[in-house]
């Protein structure tokens, strides 16, 4: 089970992990720093469980890792930005991750819009940005990261697309060390990002995918839209080519079929 000194022993970073909750166990630790973050716990909060019993990844679904080997938590940050550039965070959080963890295990991280990070193809962490607005303004805003570390077996239906660095490497990877990294990394890329905004931080996501200039499908509300990726909107949505006609799509209600 992960403990707080552990964790924060050797931390590099200025405030990002200055306050650690750690669990053995929790229903999501986006619920928890959510409700945390409403009473106002200070920027760079941090909660960790070594179990999720209802993890959430996007549009509602679960997020299930296995205990003892894979990281699953989530940062409390207040950054003074617009609430329509909210949607410029997952990119930021992603670009982070990846370097974090090519610099921990030495393998190249591939980002997938909106919100996967694959290696070799197959999806290894997704993120989970959940905002809080009031009277037009942000109040704090919650990061979930979830990160297949050491898992090495996964359900049938996961199996041919879901990988960990474990597996990616073929050796066992020092969890805690990777968590370490990755806070330091988002701390780093932090003020950059909300300072200078979406400018700085689509250049470096846009250099980790295979997805651009490729031809893509899209699930939108049940209808599919089939064309070529030429980049990202203001609003971090996709600018797919499809029948001759730029289109941009938003992640809400949108995925990424048959990639």
């Amino acid at each position: 089970m992960f403990v707080e000194q552990t964790l924060r022993e050797g931390l590099k970073t200025h405030f990002f992990g200055r306050k650690i909750y750690a669990f053995g166990s929790i229903d999501s630790t986006n619920n928890c720093a959510k409700a945390i973050a409403g009473c106002g716990a200070a920027e760079g909060t941090v909660v960790i469980a070594e179990q999720q019993t209802s993890g959430k990844g996007r549009l509602g679904r679960l997020w299930i890792a296995n205990p003892n080997e894979n990281l699953t938590f989530s940062v409390v940050l207040r950054p003074s930005i617009a609430p329509d550039t909210l949607s410029v965070l997952p990119f930021y959080v992603a670009v982070a991750v990846a370097q974090a963890v090519e610099k921990i295990a030495g393998v190249q991280v591939e980002c997938k819009w909106p919100n996967d990070l694959l290696i070799h193809g197959k999806k290894f962490a997704g993120i989970l940005i959940e905002g809080s607005v009031k009277q037009n303004t942000v109040d704090h805003v919650v990061i979930g990261i979830g990160m297949n570390v050491n898992q090495q077996h996964f359900p049938a239906d996961l199996a041919p697309k879901a990988t960990s660095l474990r597996l990616e490497t073929n050796r066992e990877i020092n969890r805690v060390q990777v968590f370490k990294e990755t806070l330091l990394s988002l701390e780093n890329h932090y003020k950059q990002t909300t300072s200078s905004g979406f400018d700085t931080v689509v250049p470096l996501w846009l250099s980790r995918t295979t997805m651009l200039n490729k031809q893509i499908s899209v699930l939108q509300q049940g209808h599919t839209i089939t064309g070529i990726m030429k980049g990202l909107s203001r609003e971090g949505g996709l600018v797919v080519l499809a029948d001759g006609t730029e289109k941009v799509v938003l992640a809400a209600d949108t995925t990424v079929v048959g990639m």
